[in-house]
């Protein structure tokens, strides 16, 4: 896949929304909408994708667009795609359409995922799309079942009683792979080619498909927002946020870096985590890093790669 040929391809996301500067789901949702030229129907629940593109009277949508309730994005996009093979079987549509949903981590890792499990056990052609900023940010930053432990947010403080997030994030990758669904994949906007691939395969396959893509949130994660797509890759050579994929239930490690940095590496740039690097607080980096080195081992030897 070769820049010019996504340079020329229809922009489905247009400029002009009100996503801050340097936010990542913009730049996720422009990379995902390129990988096919069929027509598209994106579904989007609350949260910072939706507030910031559809701001009546305006939307920087141009394909149909449906806003749902927060937690129900993939049992609303369900309902369409099986309207639409009744549609096609009836001879009513005559074109080939795919369907894709757009939800952050709080409305897909937290209180979506339980329409989630239910559309891709059901079996529904239709891809799904986490863009991971790691916190309910739309509504003030509140710690998700995605934040990172030892991360500051509004409802996990860093002070006397907490050093910010006190549990480890949920894999949900690994979660939604267990529903032995056609593709799953995770993805970064610092790998553009990959992200794009993916998201190909993804609008492609017969049956649910499923990315996580890591959304870096300059606001939430405290961080200059011309240093998004940097921080994004610092994630991706630490091994903190790995890109693979599991297609037809085999795993396949699609970056493995010449040199693994440390994580320290990733949580410097970000306001979130300084409070770790107090001399009461550093046995967490520690133990993060043990964390981050005992899930790239796991997943080496998922992938064949051990």
């Amino acid at each position: 896949m070769k820049i010019k040929e996504l340079s020329a391809t229809k922009e489905r996301f247009t400029s002009g929304h009100r996503l801050c500067a340097g936010c990542g789901a913009g730049i996720v949702v422009r990379q995902v909408l390129m990988a096919t030229d069929k027509p598209v129907v994106v579904c989007c629940p609350t949260g910072c994708l939706e507030v910031s593109s559809t701001i009546y009277p305006s939307t920087a949508w141009d394909t149909p667009y449906i806003h749902n309730a927060f937690e129900n994005a993939a049992a609303t996009l369900s309902g369409v795609e099986s309207a639409y093979r009744f549609l096609r079987k009836k001879g009513r549509i005559d074109r080939e359409i795919r369907f894709v949903a757009f939800g952050g981590d709080g409305g897909t890792y937290d209180i979506g995922l339980q329409a989630l499990s239910g559309a891709l056990e059901r079996g529904h052609g239709m891809v799904y799309v986490c863009y991971d900023n790691g916190a309910y940010m739309n509504t003030g930053i509140q710690r998700s079942s995605a934040t990172p432990r030892g991360a500051w947010t509004t409802t996990s403080p860093v002070g006397k009683v907490i050093p910010g997030k006190t549990q480890d994030r949920k894999d949900l990758t690994a979660c939604v792979a267990a529903h032995d669904i056609p593709y799953v994949a995770q993805a970064s906007p610092s790998h553009w080619r990959d992200l794009v691939t993916k998201a190909r395969k993804a609008f492609e396959v017969d049956g649910p498909a499923f990315l996580n893509i890591l959304s870096p949130c300059p606001r939430g994660w405290r961080y200059p927002g011309s240093q998004s797509i940097a921080v994004a890759r610092l994630a991706v050579e630490t091994c903190f946020w790995p890109l693979f994929e599991v297609e037809d239930g085999r795993w396949k490690l699609n970056y493995k870096p010449k040199e693994k940095k440390p994580l320290v590496e990733w949580l410097k740039p970000q306001g979130r985590f300084k409070h770790l690097f107090a001399p009461e607080n550093e046995h967490i980096i520690e133990e993060q890093q043990a964390k981050v080195d005992k899930d790239w081992e796991r997943l080496l030897r998922l992938c064949g790669e051990a």
